[in-house]
């Protein structure tokens, strides 16, 4: 397969009441629902292919999403394997009339490119071209190893 450059991906939604907590924050889950949509679109316009979500890394929510925040969130593919996909997402919320931008969280999702049957198909090799993609493939591959090693020594305590 020849390699292939990586688009990023962006979306904007809005926070309402019914997504948030008493506090007036959105559910962690419900972002996560939302990043982890924008990751499928990354990794399936990207493989070409349905994929599905494999696992996701630890998540730290540096900045809340409050109601009424308009959240914009954008997913790119930073690291390919035989069939799998790291894509980052990042996502930040901007404030309603006073156009503050925060960093809210950045996580790493795995992906798995599957065939007509749902068995692991293969995804083409990630073409970089920038100091930027380089880095970010540099900390996927980290990312990604430490997933790997998390895995197995769950498997082994079962």
């Amino acid at each position: 397969m020849k390699p292939k450059k990586a688009e990023t991906f962006r979306s904007w939604e809005i926070a309402f009441p019914n997504d948030a907590n008493p506090l007036g924050t959105l559910f962690g889950g419900r972002l996560m629902a939302i990043m982890d949509k924008m990751a499928a679109i990354a990794a399936t316009r990207y493989a070409e292919k349905p994929t599905v979500t494999a696992s996701t890394e630890a998540m730290d929510f540096k900045v809340p999403v409050r109601v009424g925040d308009r959240i914009q969130t954008f997913a790119r593919v930073v690291w390919v394997g035989h069939t799998s996909m790291v894509v980052k997402v990042d996502v930040y919320a901007e404030r309603p009339y006073h156009f503050q931008r925060f960093h809210c969280t950045t996580a790493y999702f795995n992906f798995v490119a599957v065939d007509r049957e749902g068995r692991p198909s293969p995804v083409p090799p990630l073409l970089i071209e920038t100091p930027e993609e380089e880095r970010e493939f540099r900390i996927a591959e980290i990312v990604k190893k430490k997933a790997l090693e998390r895995k197995k020594k769950i498997e082994e305590t079962r």
